[in-house]
């Protein structure tokens, strides 16, 4: 008997779901909530530059970079401080299992332009940026 693509393709996500960890959902969990927290408020910020002349879209769609140019991590969510005001970076750690977020201090950072990237660089090493506990959530 064959079965559509579409439905053996339905059929693994849901047996792959049936076979995570509670951990492994809880941290699905977690990042879904990140994401659609900084959707909203990315959507909400407009066209407005945010930090480092980029919105907050941009800032999300960037790399964080270390000096020489090596992946760091992914700008997950825009923190701003009660002045509303851009104040840290939620960064997930490049290749962290499980994932591990950190916000990242905003002084220091600078753009760095590759092609068509634009990546927020950081003078901060992956021995750095590991050393500093999970962020609050």
């Amino acid at each position: 008997m064959k079965c559509p693509l579409a439905l053996g393709a339905i059929g693994a996500v849901a047996l792959l779901s049936a076979c995570q960890s509670d951990a492994e959902q809880q941290a699905d969990a977690v990042e879904d909530r990140i994401e659609t927290q900084a959707d909203a408020s990315a959507a909400a910020a407009g066209a407005a530059p945010a930090l480092l002349g980029l919105t907050e879209r941009q800032l999300l769609d960037a790399d964080l970079v270390a000096a020489d140019g090596s992946d760091l991590g992914d700008i997950e969510q825009i923190r701003r401080g009660t002045n509303g005001a851009v104040d840290g970076l939620l960064v997930e750690i490049e290749d962290s299992n499980p994932d591990r977020y950190v916000v990242v201090p905003v002084i220091g950072l600078k753009t760095r332009v590759d092609g068509d990237d634009t990546d927020v660089e950081t003078n901060m090493t992956a021995a750095d940026l590991a050393a500093p506990p999970d962020a609050a959530m």
